[in-house]
């Protein structure tokens, strides 16, 4: 690591001949190979734009100048660029940096990116601030990883047209974001291209124009007309980008480093939006992940020298949930000819790719577009479909209002399958699966559920697609339950119907979702000798709740600790509270729960200890029950 143990800083690397920086490109890349090999993270995607962040921090004034970045997980090398190589081997660990760019850890991440196409309405944001406040401050866009399918940024492109900025827009084009990049839009990127002596001529053009002050914005914005004219004209095509009065520079090379400082010094002081379109290989420069690039997003552990990754063995292990939910989507899909399977860019990650494999006819991924997707799954559903459509807890927050005019209203018989609920580790803040029962159980026409195990699972997700079900979201976490031979028969679970575990007599335990083994074990720990004390309620429903089962609480318990791994503000615990109250009931309820402010990163088991859901603390909510009864 010769010349990257020199450099602290950006101010570091500007120091350099620019002759130097693919030596520094490649042990930017080496360098990330190495940790994480040992501290898994995502791997492909920053080794795909090493060129690219060392170009932009070698031409911009960082951090004074800001660089936007989209789609967090591409932003490992800025990280290390930017004081953090110290420190890199702690991303995603408890207390050490985070796994996105945060303004919170540096002054050089200037946004928050763990979801995607945010960074065009951001930069242009900042672009206005700056002007505003009469600074010259260069902004630049790095949108990539499939992000340019989001709706967002296509609002942000339609702002940045009309509004007076001169940010620069990058587009790392790699035709991936987690899958192969689907849509339109990709192929469009795919089949745009320009003539570089065109490009170079009217780099040229536009310099000597700007210095003799011709370039005012209204004679600037009629060039670019003209000049959008003439060339549409010769290749036959007409340029999106340059349609809303953005100039449009590409596509070039993005793994050819001193090619594209030259490209980036021409732009900088270029006046108007622009946008520069660059080719890139997710993976670059490591042979594994160049291969198998989905694999290689996040490959877990590997052997950096010989590329083999070191794979749990899982034999008689319980399996992770999102494989139970593709196996058994499959099998329904089997049984039921209405059921199509929909995802925004995630098939691999929720296993949406065990349909696609066998039925591609049947299942759609829409790329990174999660409002979409559920309005799309509206939209089949009005018309006799049955869809399936999942989407990561954290990331159908961006659906919120999608689901409620488009499918909840209507009451249309759409299944949300939300994967990633509840705490989900290294991923952090971003990523989280923490609002959703508190965000969606204030929504009518809803159904809502939670399994404990992957049985449950099954049994719910048969259950939400016979006939006239309306909209039904079944929530679960990441990874593995707690079940092994988990293909159990299907059986269908009555609508609002939840499960008494365990009897007891002084105090009533209410779970929903799989959180309820945990409290299990901590409920045998508690018990003791004494079996009859503690009882344990298995929620499975927060909408319609069990009323019922409720009314049996409320009559037989004073003491009631509920536990879920949502929100405790405004959750499953909260709406126990309410139902009680307005029947009459007036137990002591003790809530576990997520927090009040935002969990960081680190595994689960160390998140759970912070906020009080390991079992340990499940044990201690409970005997502090129990003595208060006892007193």
């Amino acid at each position: 690591m010769g010349l990257l143990t020199q450099i602290q800083y950006p101010s570091d690397l500007r120091q350099l001949q620019v002759d130097q920086l693919p030596e520094v490109c490649e042990e930017l890349r080496e360098d990330i190979v190495k940790e994480l090999s040992v501290n898994p993270g995502h791997l492909a995607s920053s080794l795909g734009v090493a060129e690219i962040t060392v170009a932009l921090h070698y031409v911009y004034d960082t951090p004074e100048d800001r660089i936007v970045w989209d789609v967090g997980h591409q932003a490992y090398g800025h990280k290390i660029l930017t004081g953090r190589r110290e420190q890199f081997c702690t991303n995603r660990k408890l207390g050490g940096i985070r796994p996105f760019p945060s303004p919170e850890e540096s002054e050089y991440d200037t946004f928050m990116c763990g979801h995607a196409s945010n960074s065009i309405s951001a930069a242009l944001g900042m672009a206005v601030a700056a002007k505003a406040e009469g600074k010259n401050r260069h902004v630049v866009a790095v949108i990539g990883d499939g992000a340019m399918s989001g709706g967002l940024a296509f609002e942000g492109l339609n702002n940045v047209s009309s509004t007076p900025n001169d940010i620069l827009i990058i587009l790392n084009d790699n035709n991936m974001s987690i899958d192969r990049a689907v849509g339109g839009m990709q192929e469009y990127l795919l089949s745009l291209s320009t003539n570089e002596t065109y490009n170079a001529l009217r780099f040229k053009a536009s310099r000597w124009l700007h210095k003799v002050g011709f370039m005012s914005d209204e004679r600037r914005k009629g060039l670019i007309r003209l000049s959008n004219a003439i060339k549409s004209a010769i290749s036959h095509q007409q340029n999106m980008f340059e349609g809303m009065d953005i100039r449009y520079f590409g596509p070039f090379n993005g793994h050819n480093v001193k090619e594209l400082v030259r490209i980036l010094r021409q732009l900088k002081d270029m006046k108007g939006p622009k946008l520069l379109h660059l080719h890139t290989q997710k993976g670059h420069g490591y042979a594994p992940a160049e291969k198998d690039v989905t694999v290689w997003h996040a490959p877990g552990k590997f052997d950096a020298e010989t590329g083999e990754r070191i794979i749990k063995d899982t034999t008689n292990k319980p399996p992770r949930f999102q494989d139970v939910f593709g196996e058994t989507l499959l099998e329904l899909a089997r049984q039921n000819e209405k059921i199509v399977g929909v995802t925004p860019a995630m098939p691999t990650g929720c296993s949406l790719n065990i349909m696609m494999k066998e039925m591609p006819e049947r299942t759609f991924d829409v790329g990174i577009a999660e409002g979409h997707a559920v309005t799309f799954s509206g939209g089949m559903a009005k018309d006799g479909l049955l869809p399936f459509c999942n989407i990561y807890s954290a990331f159908s927050q961006r659906a919120f209002d999608n689901i409620i005019h488009d499918v909840a209203l209507l009451k249309l018989n759409v299944v949300l399958c939300l994967d990633r609920a509840g705490l989900v580790g290294e991923d952090g803040p971003t990523h989280h699966g923490a609002f959703d029962m508190a965000a969606l159980r204030i929504v009518p026409n809803l159904t809502i559920a939670s399994p404990m195990d992957e049985h449950e699972l099954r049994k719910l997700m048969y259950t939400a697609q016979l006939p006239d079900r309306g909209p039904f979201i079944i929530r679960y976490p990441r990874g593995s339950g707690s079940v092994v031979d988990w293909r159990c028969p299907f059986e269908e679970i009555p609508i609002g119907k939840g499960r008494k575990l365990r009897d007891g007599s002084d105090v009533a335990v209410i779970t929903i979702g799989p959180i309820g083994v945990q409290a299990a074990a901590a409920i045998d720990a508690c018990s003791g000798a004494t079996t009859n004390t503690i009882a344990h309620y298995d929620l499975r429903f927060l909408k319609p709740l069990d009323e019922e089962m409720l009314h049996e609480i409320g009559r037989k318990f004073q003491r009631i600790v509920t536990i879920e791994d949502g929100v405790r503000n405004g959750g499953m615990g909260s709406a126990v509270m309410e139902w009680m109250e307005d029947h009459g009931y007036h137990p002591i309820v003790k809530r576990l729960g997520l927090p009040d402010h935002f969990v960081e990163h680190g595994t689960i088991a160390q998140l759970q200890a912070i906020v009080g859901l390991d079992k340990e603390s499940i044990i201690n909510a409970i005997s502090e029950q129990l003595t208060a009864k006892r007193q």
